[in-house]
């Protein structure tokens, strides 16, 4: 979202008249999808939040601006802001620097569902960073790509001769042994599962 479309937003709509209007902020993580919080956000919480790369709302208790882990230091990441088809909600996506909930939980909602496949690529791409000693991930990207892609073949053999032969549960398990290595050849490539979902989509007409 640009600064210049704040204005478009459904703002003379809100049921709240303080600071001009606020609007509810759904924040989820950009990670694993994770529904992690509702907050409310007036016109200058949100340029705040474009401006400082920093999550901030507007406290209706306090009255006043807050950004997320002032306090605690378990800041949101901004990533990107979206507005709902009225433009009277917003979907926030970041990313968590520890626990959102100050229940010590990642999300408030506890049983908030999450994407494993998202949160796998999120590691992965977190292990090619940080490089962690003793990591599998890590030898596996100090290894490159030519060994890497011999894993994905190998795991791809493995996949199909448990889809031909053995029963569900080992299908089950080398078919999730094949999508990590392949996790880990497209981040060797600079790609991750963003990209891939592009493919799929583009596919899907």
């Amino acid at each position: 979202m640009k600064i210049e479309e704040i204005e478009k937003l459904a703002w003379s709509r809100s049921p709240d008249a303080r600071e001009g209007g606020l609007l509810p902020a759904i924040v989820q993580d950009a990670g694993d999808q994770r529904v992690l919080m509702l907050g409310y956000m007036s016109r200058e919480a949100l340029h705040a939040t474009l401006e400082s790369g920093w999550v901030t709302f507007y406290s209706r208790s306090r009255a006043q601006l807050w950004t997320k882990g002032e306090t605690s230091g378990h800041r949101l990441a901004f990533v990107s802001v979206a507005a709902d088809c009225d433009g009277d909600t917003l979907l926030v996506q970041a990313r968590p620097l520890g626990p959102t909930c100050h229940l010590g939980r990642d999300s408030c909602f506890a049983d908030a569902p999450a994407a494993a496949l998202a949160g796998l690529d999120a590691v992965i791409a977190q292990r090619e960073r940080d490089r962690p000693a003793g990591s599998y991930t890590t030898r596996l990207f100090e290894q490159g790509a030519l060994r890497v892609a011999q894993k994905v073949g190998e795991e791809g053999v493995e996949t199909a001769l448990a889809g031909a032969a053995q029963g569900d549960e080992k299908l089950l398990g080398e078919a999730a042994d094949l999508v990590y290595h392949l996790l880990v050849l497209l981040r060797l490539r600079g790609l991750g599962l963003a990209e891939l979902g592009e493919v799929l989509r583009s596919r899907s007409n």
